[in-house]
């Protein structure tokens, strides 16, 4: 008579343990966290918004005065976070890549603008760009005026965003393995090709997200810009500014739907640029 042998079985595999437990809880602290300090306020200024007729909502966003200050902030933000996505991407590779005296006081300037008042920042881009200043003095000679001018607002959202570019850059551009350059070369390929095929498609996820932070962060700047725009009606006044002068006049309503339309242009842009960002991603994994 003989005797089956039990294969062995293997045992169904466990659910997998999740690193922190209390899945539920974390959940809902977090939707209420978020729902206290994100959703409830945008959606008070939703709600104060729709107490307007809609005649008055189309009137008070599209007045030529509020038609020049989008142009203006929206266009000076795309502009500097595309600035800052190029020159960003130069100072965290320097960072990374390369040792030289000095690099730690680079390494803790470019967190300055985290650091410094907006106010403050306002001030001194003024003195420094303004026809006396120590650069707007060599600029004059050649008619080129900073200061007072659209192109100090550009430079003011320039100065508050390279942080966020350059901090997502960084760590990303110090984990590169070096063996795939190395290896790229051997194949025969030349640096441009090894930066364009190899680096390139490392560095562009990372790079549109400091693009939209960076534009996020200089779409709401205000106190940097009022001192060095000038705050001219038509020509340098910027949206937060116009919100702040509605509220002055207590019209809250006005104040809220230029809001609004700043929250959702800023919102469409920002979900553009983040859907940019995840095509590129499944495209380099591909």
């Amino acid at each position: 008579m003989s005797t089956a042998v039990a294969s062995p079985i293997a045992a169904p595999s466990s659910p997998s343990r999740r690193v922190l437990p209390g899945f539920g809880l974390s959940l809902g602290f977090t939707l209420l966290y978020l729902g206290l300090i994100v959703l409830l306020p945008l959606s008070a200024a939703f709600l104060k918004t729709a107490g307007m007729t809609l005649e008055d909502f189309w009137t008070t966003i599209t007045a030529p005065r509020v038609l020049a200050s989008y142009r203006l902030s929206f266009g000076a933000s795309l502009l500097a976070g595309a600035v800052n996505a190029v020159f960003g991407l130069l100072v965290a590779w320097v960072l990374a890549r390369y040792s030289f005296p000095g690099r730690r006081i680079i390494d803790a300037l470019v967190d300055l603008p985290f650091a410094l008042p907006t106010a403050v920042a306002g001030i001194a881009l003024a003195a420094v760009y303004a026809e006396n200043g120590w650069i707007g003095r060599l600029l004059q000679p050649y008619g080129i005026k900073v200061a007072y001018t659209e192109w100090g607002v550009l430079v003011a959202l320039t100065f508050i965003g390279l942080p966020f570019v350059v901090r997502t850059l960084q760590p990303v551009i110090e984990g590169l393995e070096p063996e795939l350059e190395e290896a790229a070369a051997s194949l025969g390929a030349t640096r441009l090709q090894t930066l364009r095929r190899v680096i390139f498609p490392e560095l562009l996820p990372p790079l549109l997200t400091g693009f939209s932070l960076a534009f996020a962060r200089a779409l709401g700047e205000y106190g940097s810009v009022v001192f060095i725009s000038g705050n001219m009606p038509m020509r340098t006044e910027i949206t937060p500014l116009l919100i702040i002068t509605k509220l002055e006049q207590y019209d809250y309503r006005g104040a809220t739907a230029l809001a609004v339309v700043m929250l959702v242009t800023s919102f469409g842009v920002l979900l553009l640029i983040n859907t940019l960002q995840k095509w590129s991603s499944w495209r380099n994994r591909v």
